[in-house]
C-alpha cells in the first residue's frame, strides 16, 4: 500500500469518482441546506397558533406524547420540506432583516502564514500515521476471538497485580502532575512551588531540579523523542505555570531554553504534539494556544470555551487536539482545518483530565462530577459513563505500548538437540516471538488509569469499562497519574507533596 501523503490526498478523486457517491454527497448537502433554511423560518411560539398552522397545511395538530416544543420543531420541519419541494429559496414567513444579516455574516479571524504552513505540516505528518493505525486495526480485527480472550486474561491478570512499591516526598508543596519520560526511566513532577523535578525511577533519586517559574506549575509534558533520540541539549520537556509562561527545558541545564508568553491568566495542562514540533497549553483565560517549538512563537489562539480551559491533549496521529474546560464541555479540534470536530457535552462539572485512546477515535474525560465519560468520535456521542470516584476525577491516562514489547531474556536450555529437533525449536521460538508482538500491539489502549480526590488510583478495562484494580495512596487527594509505555510502572502525584510508584508484584524493580 502506497503511503498516504498530503499531495496524494489532494489528487485522490476516488470518493467522488462514482455516480452513486456523487448522489449520496448531493443528498447530504441538500439536507444541510434545508436545515440551514429551516433556521430562518419564523414560526409562532404560542402552542395554539402552532396547532392552527399545522391544521392549515393538513398536518395532525398533535402526535402521541408530543410536547409543545416538539410540535413547533415538527412545524418547522414540515414548512422547510414544503419550501424545498417548491424550490423556494425564501422562507414562507420572513424573519426580520436584522436577523437575516446576522445569519449571513461569517465571523472568522485571519490566521498567519506560519499557521497555514503549520496546518500543512500537521496534515503531512498525520496522514501516514493514520493510515498505519487503520491498517493495524484491520489486522487486529482478524484475530480469532479465542486469541483475544487469552490476551485479555493475560493483560488484566497483570494489571490486577499492581501494588505500591514506594512513596517519596517530591516537593514542599502539592505535586500537580507526574509524567514518565519515553524511556520509562525518568519521572517528571510539577509542583505548586513552581519547580519541575526529574527523578530516577524506581530508585526515586533526584536527577535535576528545574527552576524558572514564579508560580505553581500546572502541567508538564515530555517531547515524544526525549531520552530516546533527542539530544540532551535540545528541547526535551515543556511546563506551564501560574506565572502565565510556557517554558521549554533541556536535560543538561537548570534554566529554561525558552520562555513563551501570551496567556492572560494561569496555565494548567500542557501537551507535546507527536511530531515534537508544537506545544499546546490550556489556560484560565478561557483559551488554549498552539506554539511553535523551533521559533518559540504563538501560532494559534483558540477560543471556544465559556470558562477556564483546564486540560488539553493531542491525538496519537497528530491530526486532532481535545480541550476540556471548567464549563463542563470538551471540544475536539481538527488542527489541519481549525474546525471543531466534536463537542463533548455531558458532564455537569468542570473537566480536569482528558486523553485520547491509542485507537484514535475514543476519548476519555474525567470531571468534577466524579465520573469518567468515554466518547466515540465515529458516532459523535458518549459511549459509556463510568462512576469512577466519589470525588473529583483529576486525571485519566490510557496505556500506550511501545512499538515493540520489552525484551525479557529467557534461560537457554543446556540440552543437546539432535538433527531436526533444533530446527523445530527455532521455529517455535519464531512463532512465540510473533505471538508476543501481536499481543503487545493489541495490548495498547486495552486499559486506562484514573486518579481522584478520594485518594484512590483506579485501573479500568478499556473495552467493557469495568474496574480492574483499586490502589490506595497516602493522601486524601490524588492530583495526577501516569503509566510507563512498558506497562511495568504507574506513578501518582498527591496533594500532600508525595508521589507514589506502583508495579505488578512479580516485576523486579
Amino acid at each position: 500500500m502506497a503511503e498516504l501523503t498530503y499531495d496524494s490526498l489532494m489528487d485522490d478523486g476516488n470518493y467522488l469518482g462514482s455516480e452513486r457517491a456523487r448522489m449520496e454527497n448531493k443528498v447530504i448537502l441538500d439536507e444541510l441546506e434545508r436545515k440551514k433554511k429551516a433556521r430562518n423560518l419564523a414560526v409562532p411560539t404560542d402552542d395554539n397558533k402552532v396547532k392552527a398552522r399545522l391544521r392549515e397545511i393538513g398536518e395532525p395538530i398533535t402526535l402521541f406524547g408530543e410536547r409543545a416544543a416538539d410540535r413547533r420543531d415538527r412545524l418547522i420541519y414540515v414548512l422547510s420540506q414544503i419550501n424545498a419541494a417548491r424550490g423556494d429559496d425564501h422562507p414562507m414567513e420572513e424573519a426580520s432583516s436584522e436577523e437575516s444579516e446576522e445569519e449571513g455574516e461569517e465571523f472568522y479571524t485571519e490566521g498567519s502564514l506560519e499557521l497555514l504552513q503549520a496546518r500543512r505540516n500537521l496534515a503531512e505528518f498525520s496522514l501516514p500515521r493514520a493510515q498505519k493505525r487503520v491498517a493495524q486495526q484491520r489486522i487486529d480485527s482478524k484475530i480469532p476471538l479465542g486469541r483475544i480472550i487469552d490476551i485479555r486474561k493475560k493483560v488484566f491478570a497483570g494489571v490486577k497485580r499492581f501494588s505500591n512499591i514506594g512513596s517519596q516526598i517530591g516537593d514542599e508543596r502539592p505535586i500537580s502532575q507526574v509524567r514518565f519520560a519515553p524511556n520509562n526511566k525518568i519521572l517528571a513532577t510539577g509542583s505548586w512551588s513552581g519547580t519541575v523535578k526529574l527523578w530516577n525511577v524506581p530508585a526515586c533519586t533526584t536527577m535535576r531540579t528545574l527552576r524558572g517559574h514564579g508560580d505553581r506549575v500546572g502541567g508538564v509534558a515530555w517531547h515524544p523523542q526525549a531520552t530516546l533520540t533527542q539530544g540532551e541539549g535540545l528541547v526535551n520537556l515543556v511546563s506551564g505555570a501560574g506565572d502565565m509562561c510556557v517554558n521549554l527545558w533541556s536535560l543538561n541545564s537548570d534554566a529554561p531554553l525558552s520562555v513563551m508568553k501570551g496567556h492572560a491568566d494561569r496555565i494548567c495542562r500542557v501537551a507535546f504534539h507527536p511530531s515534537g514540533n508544537y506545544v499546546a497549553s490550556a489556560s484560565f483565560d478561557t483559551t488554549w494556544r498552539l506554539w511553535d517549538v523551533n521559533s518559540s512563537k504563538e501560532l494559534l489562539l483558540q477560543e471556544g470555551h465559556s470558562k477556564e480551559v483546564y486540560a488539553v491533549e493531542f491525538q496519537g496521529d497528530g491530526a486532532l487536539i481535545a480541550s476540556g474546560g471548567l464549563d463542563a464541555v470538551g471540544r475536539v479540534w481538527d488542527l489541519r482545518t481549525g474546525r471543531t470536530a466534536m463537542v463533548l457535552d455531558g458532564h455537569v462539572q468542570g473537566i480536569f483530565g482528558i486523553d485520547f485512546s491509542p485507537n484514535g477515535y475514543q476519548i476519555a474525560t474525567g470531571a468534577g462530577d466524579d465520573t469518567i465519560r468515554i466518547w466515540d468520535m465515529r458516532s459523535l456521542k458518549a459511549l459509556y459513563t463510568i462512576p469512577a470516584h466519589v470525588s473529583n476525577v483529576s486525571d485519566v491516562r490510557f496505556f500506550r505500548a511501545d512499538a515493540l514489547p520489552p525484551f525479557k531474556p529467557k534461560a537457554e536450555s543446556s540440552d543437546v538437540h539432535m538433527n531436526g529437533i533444533a530446527e523445530d525449536a527455532d521455529a517455535d521460538k519464531s512463532h512465540d516471538a510473533e505471538d508476543d508482538i501481536q499481543e503487545w500491539k493489541y495490548r495498547s489502549g486495552l486499559y486506562l488509569a484514573s486518579s481522584g480526590y478520594d485518594g484512590y488510583v483506579k485501573l479500568w478495562s478499556a473495552d467493557d469499562w469495568q474496574l480492574l484494580r483499586t490502589l490506595t495512596t497516602d493522601s486524601g487527594k490524588v492530583m495526577s497519574v501516569d503509566l510507563t509505555s512498558d506497562g511495568e510502572l504507574l506513578a501518582s502525584g498527591t496533594y500532600n507533596r508525595n508521589f507514589q510508584l506502583f508495579a505488578p508484584e512479580d516485576v523486579p524493580v
